[in-house]
Formats: structure tokens, C-alpha cells, sequence
């Protein structure tokens, strides 16, 4: 059997972080590249949001305006029904 197990193996843990260090400008420079990370990479800019806010309003106001059904029948020159097509709920 192994001489060490894990709990030796946890006693003997160093950390390796850098923010553990005893050093301030160390952890400094660890949490500042931790932060960037996590930062957008870019801005955005009035546009981008503009657009997202005027495409939200436009499935809003259609989500809020009633249901159509429409029913449409294509006939030929013959007077025959060429096509028929229901879109929406049918009973």
C-alpha cells in the first residue's frame, strides 16, 4: 500500500495561485486578469442597443394583438377547387 494517501497528500498542499502569494502587487495582478476575464470583450455600442430594444417593443406589440385565422381557397379557371389552405386553429 501507497505510503502516501490523500489526506497526507491534502496536508502537503501548497497552494499555487497566485493569490496566494505574500506578495500585494502579485494578487493584484491576479484578480485584475481574473476581472478582464470576465469583461465583455467589447463595448457595444447605441445602435446594437437600439436595435435589441426595437425588436423586443416589435414581438411585444405582436404577442399582445388577437389571433387571425385565415381560410383560402384558390380555384381553377374551370371553377374547380385548385388549392385549399387553413392556417390557424380549426375546429
Amino acid at each position: 500500500m501507497s505510503e502516501v494517501s490523500a489526506l497526507t497528500e491534502l496536508a502537503n498542499f501548497i497552494g499555487k495561485s497566485a493569490l496566494a502569494s505574500e506578495n500585494s502587487a502579485t494578487r493584484r495582478r491576479a484578480l485584475d486578469g481574473m476581472t478582464a476575464r470576465m469583461l465583455p470583450k467589447q463595448r457595444r455600442g447605441v445602435g446594437e442597443l437600439l436595435s435589441a430594444v426595437m425588436a423586443l417593443s416589435a414581438r411585444t406589440r405582436r404577442l399582445v394583438q388577437p389571433r387571425v385565422h385565415i381560410d383560402l381557397d384558390v380555384f381553377a379557371p374551370g371553377g374547380k377547387r385548385a388549392l385549399r389552405m387553413q392556417f390557424g386553429d380549426h375546429q
